[in-house]
């Protein structure tokens, strides 16, 4: 069977096209060898199972170890904590039957097992009549509520100091996040477990699973034109990390498509850099499983908190900003670091369409059909925001108070307007991110670019501020006039229009 790009589950080396995993785990064997505890984390869908299974099979065929991956999602589902740790030693046993020589098995046990005590006397058991010292790796470790976690945490810590030979050498926690950053909400915390030690006075680092470098991906791709000979065109290979910033479940989702659904797999067809265009309209209409949890994950409060900071350019709330930005980062939709921005522009295009969806749907025919506006050889922007306006005095008001993302609902209707207009046919650059105070938009239709910031007004410094910023995103847009769009949050003298010259640039106020 030919080789292809996976989408769904570990990769195998039988089956698939992969990233060496040994190579992304650089320093955990140094960690294992030095009989440390430590945590891997990664966002979801960046091959944290992959790289587990390929290090627990080198592990074990070098014979130094005893190494097991164990996934203990199922014991989220216990009554107790007794029998969530029952479930634990369960899926460890299974596992160990699975991946290990029958010496080196545990003792056999079952989720029903009325006899097991805890899990602390269940792994010392192991590690005291194992041939070699245990390596474990506990998998989807934040899937467990607050108490269980913290009954983990506490069996884990007290067998600590009788490792190699009373309780495995090296375990390590594997999940989303770094284990201190879980709160109670969404997993456990360092702050959540008083009067306990939690893994980090134990624990000697994190190890973080992350997407893809340009040189990993290539490496991927590679690996097909090795095999076939068909090969990704250097335009091609640029533009899909471009929009993917080598997410690896975006990467082989979309060469998958070109590959399978485009080119039949025929490797004798070329790959042209339009398949990348149509692979990924695809890969977002057919809404698989991925892409669903992200659509989901838009409406759950935490991360409306940190998109919504995202698209208004707005500091949240900082009360709840600090976890609220780790678990949107725990779920890959947010960069790691700052500027927080959408992690690629794959994810921004599916959130802002998705947030958008119920304007896009509502807006008027005859405000949004372009034919309208179209004169000869330009569309007249002018008039199209005058049309804008007046619809928003009317209607704002009314669709803000019944719509679901009203923090970002501004700016979220002109956006809708601008893609309904345009049928989505037009190519946008986006300039949003949290702490910006604005959201920059360049818009090209037809040739003809279209320059749009879009601010809150909060008070009086909010009108030069926002002068100022769009003759910043002028000069780095290269365009001479461009199109402020002042949101007056307080709906006083909230529609006019103004025409001026600020610092050499054309710049038309929109008042709202």
């Amino acid at each position: 069977m030919d080789k292809f790009f996976n989408t769904a589950g570990p990769c195998r080396t039988e089956l698939h096209y992969m990233v060496d995993p040994l190579q992304r785990l650089q320093g955990v064997r140094k960690l294992i060898d030095g009989q440390q505890y430590f945590s891997i984390f990664g966002p979801r869908q960046t091959g944290k199972t992959t790289c587990l299974y390929a290090l627990m099979e080198a592990l074990n065929h070098e014979g130094r170890y005893t190494a097991l991956t164990v996934n203990i999602q199922v014991a989220a589902g216990g009554r107790d904590s007794l029998e969530a740790m029952r479930m634990v030693a369960a899926a460890i046993y299974r596992q160990a039957t699975l991946h290990l020589i029958e010496p080196e098995w545990p003792e056999a046990i079952s989720e029903q097992d009325e006899n097991f005590d805890n899990l602390q006397d269940y792994l010392s058991d192991w590690s005291r009549h194992n041939r070699r010292p245990i390596v474990l790796f506990i998998d989807e470790v934040d899937a467990l509520s607050e108490p269980y976690f913290r009954t983990l945490m506490r069996q884990i810590r007290s067998g600590f100091e009788g490792r190699p030979r009373g309780f495995p050498q090296s375990i390590a926690l594997v999940g989303l996040r770094d284990v201190q950053d879980y709160d109670a909400q969404t997993g456990p915390s360092s702050t959540d477990l008083p009067g306990i030690d939690t893994p980090f006075n134990i624990k000697s680092t994190s190890v973080v699973i992350d997407w893809f470098s340009p040189d990993e991906m290539d490496e991927l791709l590679h690996q097909h034109t090795h095999i076939t000979g068909q090969e990704f065109p250097d335009e091609l290979r640029e533009e899909l990390f471009d929009i993917t910033q080598g997410q690896p479940w975006l990467v082989n989702s979309i060469a998958n498509l070109i590959i399978s659904d485009l080119l039949y797999s025929d490797y004798q067809e070329l790959i042209q850099p339009q398949h990348l265009l149509t692979a990924q309209q695809l890969l977002l209409e057919r809404r698989e499983t991925h892409i669903d949890s992200i659509i989901k994950k838009l409406s759950e409060a935490p991360v409306k908190l940190v998109v919504e900071g995202i698209i208004n350019g707005e500091a949240p709330d900082f009360t709840k900003f600090k976890d609220a930005l780790a678990y949107t980062r725990s779920m890959g939709i947010v960069t790691r670091k700052p500027p927080i921005r959408f992690a690629n522009p794959i994810y921004q295009h599916l959130a802002l369409n998705t947030m958008c969806s119920v304007f896009l749907e509502s807006m008027p025919t005859d405000l949004v059909n372009i034919e309208n506006y179209w004169y000869e050889t330009k569309l007249d922007m002018d008039e199209i925001l005058e049309e804008f306006q007046l619809f928003y005095r009317r209607f704002a008001e009314t669709w803000m108070a019944r719509y679901e993302f009203k923090e970002a609902g501004r700016q979220l209707l002109f956006i809708a307007f601008l893609l309904r207009l345009t049928q989505e046919q037009a190519e946008f650059e986006w300039d949003m991110a949290v702490g910006n105070e604005r959201c920059g938009i360049t818009m090209t239709y037809q040739g003809q670019r279209s320059a749009f910031l879009l601010k809150l007004r909060h008070d009086n410094y909010s009108r030069d501020e926002g002068l100022n910023q769009m003759v910043r995103y002028l000069k780095r847009m290269n365009l001479e006039q461009g199109y402020l769009l002042l949101f007056d949050i307080f709906w006083e003298e909230r529609v006019y229009r103004e025409e001026l010259e600020h610092k050499h640039k054309h710049i038309i106020l929109i008042g709202m």
